[in-house]
């Protein structure tokens, strides 16, 4: 039942990405709507869950928090330090960001979206209500998490083809991970901690490269507006689930 219904999140998944590759003629519109599904689910869905699960402080601080500014950390440093080789190298800046940075952001995407299929398959472990519950919630969030995964790959500068091969793998990642709950169970804590590095990562990409990006050329009304729907409609999905 949990990889049936993981076929779910494949489709919304390829739908979304598909939604943003077709509207390149608005791509300061994409971006901004892309930022702000990535806050959204920053704020209103891993964070929570992440705190929710990894349960333990450090020194007077949730771990899920102090992985939280690890992860974000991390992601500024890995871009500074690849954009640097880049250059050293003689490498072209168009754009003045590395390809690798993007397909390393989408590549983690994936790894968020094999736990959605983890999350999945444990729900139902528990009873099928409450996996009916949790597959819900992952279908309609999985719908921004393909958009957010073409356009970080692209935005980066990398092929089409790139981009495409990393939104098949984030549409196949819940269908392994639902598949997975059959021979193994990952601790709770252990989830929480990796949600909260997570969502350090994917707010860094959203409030230093995609919004600006979004309002580099068309410091536009409209960008705000699709920005501030993007957040809503995640807060839309995490109200309907819970």
């Amino acid at each position: 039942m949990a990889v049936l219904v993981a076929l779910g999140a494949f489709l919304m998944t390829l739908a979304g990405g598909w939604t943003a590759q077709r509207v390149t003629d608005r791509r300061h519109l994409v971006l901004g709507l892309a930022g702000g599904l990535m806050l959204g689910v920053v704020g209103l869905d891993l964070l929570p869950e992440a705190l929710a699960a990894a349960g333990t402080e450090v020194f007077g601080v949730p771990a899920a928090l102090l992985l939280f500014v690890a992860g974000f950390l991390l992601a500024h440093l890995v871009e500074r330090l690849l954009a640097v080789r880049q250059a050293a190298h003689g490498a072209e800046e168009v754009t003045g960001r590395a390809p690798e940075v993007g397909l390393t952001a989408a590549a983690a995407m994936v790894g968020h979206s094999a736990m959605d299929g983890v999350a999945i398959g444990a729900a139902f472990q528990i009873d099928d209500g409450m996996g009916v519950a949790v597959s819900l919630a992952v279908i309609a969030h999985d719908f921004a998490d393909g958009f957010n995964t073409y356009t970080i790959a692209s935005v980066y500068g990398n092929a089409r083809r790139k981009a495409l091969a990393m939104l098949f793998a984030d549409a196949a990642a819940p269908v392994l991970g639902a598949a997975s709950t059959t021979f193994v169970t990952i601790p709770e804590p252990l989830l929480g901690g990796y949600l909260g590095f997570f969502a350090g990562a994917l707010l860094y990409l959203a409030a230093a490269e995609i919004l600006p990006e979004a309002h580099h050329e068309h410091p536009a009304r409209s960008t705000v507006l699709c920005t501030i729907a993007g957040a809503a409609f995640i807060w839309l999905v995490v109200g309907l689930a819970s």
